[in-house]
């Protein structure tokens, strides 16, 4: 079994989950707390970001993006239908790019900062960053949601999956960063029927129940989080 150093709160870390899940391969999670810089963690990957795949070997694989080109070329390539990327090179360019969107750019412009605020920073011991949430870091992402729901519900609406006819990477890219801020109870689902019925569909599936049971200390999730029709 191959092992995953993460955290339940990490979108990147939700999308690597769950893109094993839908291969059917389960992992062996192991959560790491970033900023604790554990010496044996950072043997590992000296940056100390998370995800790291400990991989065949015992050889650790980097990074979200990274991951999920190993996996589609060591499973992915044998799933046929059920394969999470394309074959045609400019749908495979569509998906990585909104791999990347909800990965790195909501990451950027949203998540990564109530996570922190929220989630991390009660939990941080002072000299590690921890301390009182900045609100206006809550403020600035809370203002930014509304356009990358926006997006979304337009995506799901003009498309059968968001990067085209058939469930892939940016379907569990978008899942695993909006899975956090729902958990948060920070998106406001009104006026997305779309993008909430697109999200009904994903989090119905096998893939995403070990995400639905995820607890992080301090913060229970909002009351319809692991409701499947919400």
């Amino acid at each position: 079994m191959l092992t995953l150093f993460h955290h339940p709160m990490f979108a990147s870390c939700r999308f690597v989950r769950l893109a094993f899940g839908e291969y059917g391969e389960e992992l062996a999670l192991i959560e790491e707390k970033p900023w604790a810089r554990r010496r044996e963690f950072l043997s590992l990957n000296p940056a100390g970001t998370l995800p790291v795949l400990l991989a065949e070997g015992d050889v650790p694989i980097i990074g979200a993006s990274v991951i999920a080109e190993y996996l589609d070329e060591t499973r992915g390539v044998l799933k046929r239908e059920r394969r999470l990327f394309a074959e045609d090179p400019m749908a495979r360019a569509e998906i990585r790019r909104l791999v990347d969107w909800y990965l790195v750019k909501t990451e950027s412009e949203v998540t990564k900062h109530l996570v922190r605020e929220r989630v991390l920073k009660p939990l941080m011991p002072n000299e590690m960053g921890g301390g009182s949430p900045d609100s206006g870091a809550i403020r600035a992402a809370r203002s930014n949601i509304r356009q990358h729901m926006k997006y979304t519900n337009w995506l799901a609406g003009t498309r059968h999956w968001l990067a085209g006819p058939r469930m892939t990477y940016a379907d569990l890219a978008a899942a695993a960063a909006i899975s956090v801020l729902d958990y948060l109870g920070e998106i406001d689902w009104n006026g997305h029927a779309a993008a909430r019925d697109w999200y009904t569909r994903v989090k119905s599936r096998p893939s995403f129940r070990p995400l639905l049971g995820d607890r992080v200390r301090g913060i229970s999730p909002v009351s319809h989080y692991a409701d499947l029709d919400f």
